[in-house]
């Protein structure tokens, strides 16, 4: 892998990520920076080496779900913070995954946190920085034309599938996954004849809330949100725990 990676123009840079055109037509090169951001960029700083953690959390939680038949956009790891993906059209909206009640679900209803939910819940938010990405219901969707009855019936299916598989994963590294968020994207096939629902974005601390099972430390972005501080030790023992090595490619710890 290279540490410099050719490139083409610079699509997009958000909070987290810089895309660029990758050199192969229908790819992009996802960058990952050390850049926080929370409570939608109101409160923004750094967490040393964060984009390092993300890359590489993402690469094997999606090498992961692709063999148990979750089709994504990765296609392979290029350097310590950039990887090569598919372009995909993204689906404006953040599908929101609870297990048990944490964040903005304990604010907005009331509830105490650390609540685990009888069965898992589902919640879409339109994907919109301007607008605070605010929840949307299924109908809303459908009659906005966002997604058809088909596309929501597989991201359903493919959700709940990822929460079972991601679950146990991080279980058995003593890790209670307590929610996450996921974007999806369509795959249009090479004739534009059709197209493929598949899993976009990253899987990584940043979108997900983890808690250390036996003590209930928050292992992930909270620390950086709520100012506990230790947001480097948190993503390093994630990554530590998933068998992935800090070392970077040229040499030095991160």
């Amino acid at each position: 892998m290279s540490s410099k990676t050719p490139k083409g123009e610079k699509l997009y840079e958000g909070k987290a990520k810089v895309l660029y055109q990758g050199t192969e037509p229908g790819t992009i090169i996802q960058y990952f920076k050390d850049d926080a951001t929370a409570f939608n960029a109101q409160k923004r700083g750094t967490i040393a080496g964060k984009g390092i953690i993300n890359n590489k959390v993402t690469e094997l939680v999606m090498n992961n779900l692709e063999m148990i038949g979750i089709p994504t956009h990765f296609i392979e790891r290029l350097s310590d913070r950039e990887q090569l993906i598919r372009e995909v059209e993204i689906i404006p909206l953040e599908v929101i995954v609870r297990n048990t009640v944490a964040g903005t679900m304990a604010k907005r209803l009331g509830l105490d946190e650390g609540i685990r939910l009888d069965r898992p819940l589902i919640e879409f938010s339109l994907k919109d920085d301007a607008l605070g990405d605010p929840l949307i219901a299924e109908e809303h969707i459908l009659s906005l034309d966002i997604a058809d009855e088909e596309e929501l019936s597989e991201i359903f299916d493919m959700t709940h599938q990822i929460n079972n598989f991601l679950r146990g994963m991080f279980a058995g590294i003593g890790i209670e996954l307590i929610d996450f968020k996921l974007e999806y994207g369509r795959l249009y096939d090479e004739e534009d004849t059709g197209y493929t629902i598949i899993l976009a974005d990253e899987f990584s601390p940043d979108n997900c809330r983890l808690w250390d099972m036996k003590t209930g430390e928050k292992m992930d972005k909270d620390r950086f949100r709520r100012d506990l501080g230790g947001e480097v030790e948190a993503y390093q023992e994630v990554a530590r725990r998933l068998g992935i090595s800090l070392e970077a490619e040229d040499g030095r710890k991160q």
